[in-house]
């Protein structure tokens, strides 16, 4: 008897806390089931705090799948922030195989992003923090990932209309918001030019046990407790605004310094208030409490 190949995508999505990478693998998982395949989804639990990196994984396959685990060789790469680029622990592009698929949320085109990032694999690019911000008033990413990551597996339209509906509203209940997210995932699965996967086929009928490589303590221990971490880490990496002081209307009351939750803001010689921006969060608490109106809100556009 002919033994019979099966296809399978894995897809890894890479974002921070608070983007929601959990999310929209579950969105793509739920596309792919309604329309017709099979799908696994699920988040690699860890440092569950917003701006910390996340792991989420999503694989999409014709027939059963067998594999368990986290993925580790890739098909296709979701990277939902762009800083993670430059993240040596989150290392988001290890292990993509050949003939394989990068999106990355970047103001920056395809071909800057492969000549600063030495990438040789197949790259789209798209700011969907940019129309979160549009369509949804906040730069939460996750139906806007699905779309993407709908569009590139070939998920159609229509289940991922309905795949959105269904998660978002286990969510929220707000109707309004639901259709946002809907309209949201649409344009950018739209946005993303269509593209060819070309990976190799799996047979599974006459192989079914799956080697499970064991992982070193680097690998799968958490490193929260290496040397110079925090100063590694760069908090702000994450951040999507920034305050930015108008010096002529600020009073130097210090309210703005008092008032930051990470003491991120310092003194200069001249007795002006500044933002350590490695580590500021653009929580915005400082605009918000400044009394002279002397802080701005700056979108962060480029990540380089």
């Amino acid at each position: 008897m002919e033994t019979q190949k099966t296809f399978t995508y894995r897809i890894r999505f890479h974002g921070r806390g608070g983007q929601g990478a959990k999310v929209a693998s579950r969105i793509l998982g739920t596309a792919a089931f309604l329309g017709g395949l099979y799908a696994q989804d699920f988040p690699l639990y860890g440092a569950e705090r917003r701006g910390a990196p996340i792991l989420a994984c999503t694989r999409i396959s014709s027939e059963p799948i067998l594999e368990r685990g986290v993925i580790n060789n890739p098909d296709i790469i979701i990277i939902m922030d762009e800083t993670l680029l430059d993240d040596t622990a989150a290392n988001p592009l290890s292990d993509l195989k050949k003939g394989g698929i990068v999106f990355i949320n970047s103001t920056h085109t395809p071909e800057e992003i492969k000549t600063k990032y030495h990438l040789t694999e197949q790259t789209i690019t798209l700011d969907i923090t940019k129309i979160s911000l549009e369509l949804l008033g906040k730069p939460i990413l996750s139906t806007l990932a699905g779309g993407v990551a709908s569009k590139i597996t070939n998920v159609g339209e229509n289940f991922l209309r309905q795949a959105v509906e269904m998660e978002v509203s286990e969510i929220i209940q707000d109707k309004e918001i639901i259709e946002k997210n809907i309209k949201a995932a649409l344009h950018c699965f739209l946005s993303t030019p269509s593209v060819k996967i070309d990976m190799m086929e799996i047979v599974y009928r006459n192989n079914p046990v799956i080697s499970v490589p064991f992982e070193p303590a680097t690998i799968s221990s958490p490193t929260v407790n290496s040397v110079a971490n925090t100063p590694l880490r760069k908090t702000g990496n994450w951040r999507v605004f920034k305050p930015v002081w108008n010096y002529d209307a600020c009073t130097k009351c210090m309210i703005c310094v008092n008032r930051c939750p990470d003491s991120c803001i310092s003194i200069n010689e001249e007795g002006f208030p500044f933002t350590d921006y490695n580590n500021c969060k653009g929580c915005m608490i400082c605009m918000e409490e400044c009394p002279s109106k002397a802080i701005e809100k700056k979108r962060e556009v480029h990540a380089w």
